[in-house]
């Protein structure tokens, strides 16, 4: 039976189905559908058996288009840049892995980062090429991110997120809110915005909820523990800018700033600090803290 391609050194296969069109190759086809990848480009991944059909078969520049054929496909950035920070691994064994993830490294392959991910430093590390990230949390936020190790109960660890059956612990710095009743619970519909990748609160049922706490006050910043029920894209990030306390160098929220490619000066001041939750194959209690630390 036709699989899906194995990854190669921590990077899984990307999947096009060739869509309608009047190409007479697979080769013409891929190269309308990604201009910015040059044709020579191609022909150089094609020669080293990085484009392949569902059967595993090499295409080349011979292979003729077929509509609804499956391409895969291998993501390449050249001269990709290291990110200078490491990630630790908490905790593994044969159904789960706990990664604790340093500001700035994506979870899985975005944009400009293909390699430098935490998935792939991980399946470069432990050689299993079958781990998945249970979640996500930003490429700005360090903290805690659960693996699967295991296809077999991958599903019922999914399911602990899915049904809300774990408790996610966040810490944050920002603006002070002397007005503000605390603990106080935030529910909002958070909804894309613009440009399309920043999020924003408008008016309708909520689809949204987070309780924040105050750790420490002091000065114009404070501490903050956050602990999201529901787990929207940059959910805290939103709601606490909403409030007139975006989260201390948050690039993104309430306006928009340009961050050089290499910058590392000064990481979005949010931790996923501590996941507790009842292991759904043991039935016991379970509870991960991250090491890093916030700014004072």
């Amino acid at each position: 039976m036709p699989s899906r391609p194995p990854a190669i050194d921590g990077l899984a296969a990307s999947t096009l189905q060739l869509p309608p069109g009047t190409w007479s190759t697979v080769l013409d086809c891929l190269c309308e559908r990604f201009p910015a990848i040059t044709r020579g480009q191609w022909l150089e991944r094609m020669a080293r058996g990085r484009v392949i059909d569902s059967e595993g078969r090499w295409l080349t520049q011979e292979t003729p288009y077929r509509l609804g054929l499956e391409v895969h496909y291998y993501r390449e950035v050249p001269e990709e840049t290291p990110i200078p920070f490491d990630e630790v691994v908490l905790h593994e064994d044969a159904d789960l892995l706990v990664a604790d993830k340093p500001h700035f490294l994506p979870v899985t392959p975005a944009g400009a980062h293909v390699h430098e991910t935490l998935l792939g430093r991980l399946i470069r590390r432990t050689g299993n090429q079958d781990l998945a990230p249970l979640h996500r949390i930003d490429r700005e936020t360090a903290g805690l991110v659960l693996f699967s190790t295991n296809p077999r109960s991958r599903s019922i660890y999914q399911a602990l997120f899915r049904e809300r059956r774990i408790d996610k612990y966040y810490e944050a710095i920002a603006s002070a809110l002397p007005d503000v009743e605390f603990p106080h619970i935030r529910t909002s519909r958070i909804v894309a915005g613009e440009p399309f990748f920043r999020m924003q609160e408008i008016d309708g049922p909520a689809n949204s909820e987070t309780r924040i706490e105050v750790i420490e006050r002091g000065g114009e910043s404070w501490r903050y523990a956050l602990m999201p029920v529901t787990g929207r894209k940059h959910q805290l990030r939103v709601q606490m800018a909403a409030l007139g306390a975006p989260i201390a160098n948050d690039s993104l929220y309430p306006t928009l700033h340009r961050r050089e490619a290499g910058d590392y000066s000064a990481p979005l001041q949010l931790l996923a600090k501590r996941l507790v939750f009842i292991d759904p194959l043991s039935g016991v209690e379970r509870s991960f803290s991250s090491g890093f630390m916030l700014w004072p």
